[in-house]
């Protein structure tokens, strides 16, 4: 391989070798915890405490709807016995009365039911020790609520049971004869509810269970391909480009094998480009640098060239009221939008220089068409980028200047040996960030070598002469202020 690279990358080839053997003495660390029990582990997890809050919440639910039930169970029968106990109560019918309580203890939950007169006095009681007995008020009582007639509370008794007693008033022609009491056991309601406690803890286990094999074997089918990939990218790591991968998969597993295969291919290729050139725009650029990398442009030429200059008015003092985040994101929309539009005209973004961008035509490919190629692009990136001001929040897209020179540039490798760029120099460069001062808002300001040949896509208006500093002639400038149709 040493050879191979001497041959084609000249005197950076003991540089890349080097880079080479240090991938290749490269391991990657063993996983101390296979993907597959992580996986199914904080799947497990998920699953139970999702189950157990919806069962949390379900049966504070049922609780609720369990007392609603209780409370209109008791309502049911207060108005069972009042409505049957008017005449009972008019007529002293004290056996009638007890006949029609004692029905309460079919009911299941009902504690006790019992019937007193205006004096406080037990007329009918399902204890039947208690008839005659003068009623005395309920301790330990809770909260009182009415609904309609209906008053019911909770109380607790001296045997630590809970009751809620429900109570209505016993009216025969706007008459109070008395008032009936009924009793359900607040124990029933916990009864049933650790019943269902009971079953919907079962179910929560089983679903665990039965999530457990699931996530077990769910993540087992992930984890194998990605144990694979793990595999094959140790050996790309030592240098072994050939290693494929075998994931026989219809899903996104099986397209990253496939892109992962792909990528061992041309992982070579791609470390000479980033060696010698970084990343460039525009698959022409590439393939120069594949065919011949060490070859004599690189080391700087003079080319015709059109250079595009781009600007953002205002930038500044707009940054400072919005937060950092807002202003990159905006600023990095606007940057994605130039250079699509860039790269589709023929040109590379040279470089982004804080809110400002600088496009080439003509150069490192030669283009006897970079002046149309570049004053093409300036037209369709301010009508895009006003078409999406337009459409989203960003003011930055309508705030932007272009200015447009053509002329003689150097285009070469420029820097160090710890970083070297690909770039232009020359007055071309200078002219057109001078024009670009010129240019305000959705603006595009050219100079006079672009603006002769151009003619026939736009109409332009001639802007004062203008001195560039280091330049002794003045520069012609013009402003275009409409784009000829069918161009």
């Amino acid at each position: 391989m040493g050879q191979k690279l001497a041959e084609r990358f000249g005197p950076s080839a003991a540089r890349l070798r080097a880079l080479l053997d240090r991938s290749a003495t490269t391991d990657l660390p063993s996983t101390r915890i296979p993907i597959w029990l992580q996986l199914s582990v904080a799947t497990m997890f998920i699953l139970a405490v999702s189950t157990a809050i919806l069962s949390y919440f379900v049966m504070e639910r049922q609780k609720d709807k369990l007392y609603e039930q209780t409370i209109k169970l008791g309502m049911v029968g207060l108005n069972y016995f009042s409505s049957n106990a008017k005449i009972p109560m008019l007529n002293d019918d004290i056996l009638e009365l007890n006949t029609l309580i004692n029905n309460a203890q079919t009911v299941d939950g009902h504690y006790y039911a019992f019937i007193i007169d205006n004096d406080q006095v037990i007329r009918a009681h399902t204890n039947h020790d208690k008839i005659d007995q003068h009623f005395e008020a309920f301790r330990n009582v809770e909260k009182i609520s009415h609904r309609d007639k209906i008053t019911y509370f909770q109380y607790t008794r001296e045997d630590g049971e809970r009751v809620l007693n429900l109570s209505s008033p016993i009216v025969f022609k706007d008459t109070k004869l008395g008032e009936v009491h009924v009793g359900l056991s607040i124990d029933f309601i916990q009864q049933l509810l650790l019943h269902e406690r009971a079953v919907m803890a079962f179910s929560t286990l089983l679903i665990i269970l039965v999530g457990m094999i699931g996530a077990v074997l769910f993540s087992l089918r992930f984890s194998k391909p990605i144990s694979n990939l793990v595999r094959a990218t140790s050996e790309i790591s030592k240098g072994n480009y050939n290693h494929k991968v075998q994931i026989k998969r219809n899903d996104e597993l099986g397209t990253l094998g496939g892109a992962f295969n792909r990528m061992g291919g041309e992982l070579y290729r791609q470390s000479l480009v980033r060696e010698t050139f970084g990343k460039y725009v525009g698959s022409d650029v590439l393939s120069l640098i594949e065919e011949s990398p060490d070859k004599g442009w690189l080391k700087g030429r003079k080319t015709e060239a059109s250079i595009l200059f781009a600007d953002i008015r205002g930038f500044t003092g707009y940054s400072e009221l919005r937060e950092p985040e807002e202003v990159v994101e905006q600023l990095n929309e606007f940057f994605a939008i130039a250079t699509e539009i860039v790269m589709k005209h023929n040109g590379y973004v040279d470089k982004f220089i804080g809110d400002s961008l600088l496009a080439v035509f003509g150069a490192p490919v030669c283009d006897e068409y970079h002046s149309e190629n570049c004053l093409r692009a300036a037209m369709d990136i301010q009508q895009e980028l006003l078409k999406r001001a337009e459409q989203t929040n960003n003011a930055l897209l309508g705030r932007v200047g272009i200015g447009i020179a053509s002329g003689v540039v150097v285009a070469g490798n420029i820097g160090s040996q710890v970083k070297t760029e690909y770039t232009v120099i020359g007055d071309c460069v200078n002219v057109a960030s001078y024009l670009n001062t010129l240019a305000g808002s959705g603006e595009i300001v050219i100079g006079n070598g672009v603006s002769k040949k151009l003619l026939h896509l736009v109409d332009v208006v001639q802007l004062p002469s203008q001195k560039v500093k280091g330049r002794e002639e003045m520069v012609n400038v013009y402003k275009v202020v409409r784009v000829k149709k069918d161009v």
